[in-house]
């Protein structure tokens, strides 16, 4: 039965002919990321910025207030975790695991209507702490600087705390679940989901709790909140993966239909940017 789903693709969808599949730099981009800079936030700017009690480490976040910000607004917020870092693939795409070279939350809001937030997984080292570029961090750790820092960016910036949508590519994607679903007190932040490619549980990853019976367990604290789960190439063996726990909740999946590991596909005006825009809309209106 493995070997079948195996040569399907159903379960590894990379095992498909990816190089017929067209190349996302075939698609001219619309959408150029802001650079992350040092400065005061201000609407239209990405600023780095440390969440305060860390101002002594190496730890920070990066800050996007959309260009219509002002101060006295409510903004729903886009929260983001990036891929894992030191990855390179054949097709040229890479992802060094910082919060500077994330895209998807300027992508599927196009610099408008939502503060976007690129939140760190952080490293403790003895007595250092820093931004990790792979995987998780100290967990417990990340956890207080990501609830922290949403909760001051809601006070400080107008962000609306019943608003707060999770995102993540590959490593991030799996964050949605593993960190944002990792207790009850961080479940309760978000109001949606996120998920480009990689999916909590869909495989052991070999760190503790990436077990699918541990993954069950967090994915249960989702409670019928929406997930827009997607994924290059093909997106069937995440449905298939899914179905398999029982767990019937809102979620939308989609393919990319790219055969690049990366996250700019929402700097490019194609129909599934369009789509999963309307959908972020939907899940976030008041």
């Amino acid at each position: 039965m493995i070997k079948n789903l195996l040569l399907s693709g159903v379960l590894f969808p990379w095992l498909l002919c990816a190089a017929e599949l067209p190349d996302l730099r075939s698609v001219p981009a619309d959408l150029e990321t802001p650079p992350m800079i040092v400065g005061a936030p201000a609407a239209g700017k990405r600023v780095r910025q440390t969440m305060l009690g860390w101002e002594s480490t190496a730890v920070h976040h990066a800050l996007y207030l959309p260009r219509d910000w002002k101060a006295g607004g409510r903004f729903p917020v886009i929260v983001e975790y990036a891929g894992n870092g030191n990855y390179k693939n054949r097709f040229g795409d890479e992802s060094r695991g910082t919060v500077e070279g994330s895209h998807l939350g300027y992508g599927l809001s196009g610099g408008t209507n939502f503060i976007w937030v690129c939140m760190p997984f952080v490293k403790i080292d003895g007595t250092n702490k820093s931004n990790a570029v792979t995987w998780w961090g100290d967990v417990a750790e990340t956890k207080r600087y990501c609830t922290n820092t949403v909760r001051f960016i809601c006070e400080r910036y107008g962000g609306d705390p019943q608003r707060v949508v999770l995102a993540g590519f590959s490593r991030g994607s799996i964050a949605a679940n593993f960190i944002g679903l990792h207790d009850d007190a961080i479940a309760s932040t978000w109001r949606a989901f996120f998920c480009y490619s990689h999916y909590d549980g869909e495989r052991d990853w070999g760190h503790p709790g990436a077990d699918r019976a541990s993954a069950l367990s967090r994915l249960r604290r989702l409670k019928g909140r929406p997930q827009f789960i997607s994924h290059e190439q093909d997106v069937r063996f995440l449905e298939n993966y899914l179905a398999s726990t029982g767990v019937t909740f809102a979620f939308t999946f989609a393919t990319v239909p790219f055969r690049n590991h990366n996250d700019q596909w929402v700097l490019r005006d194609i129909p599934l940017r369009r789509t999963a825009r309307e959908w972020l809309a939907k899940v976030t209106e008041k």
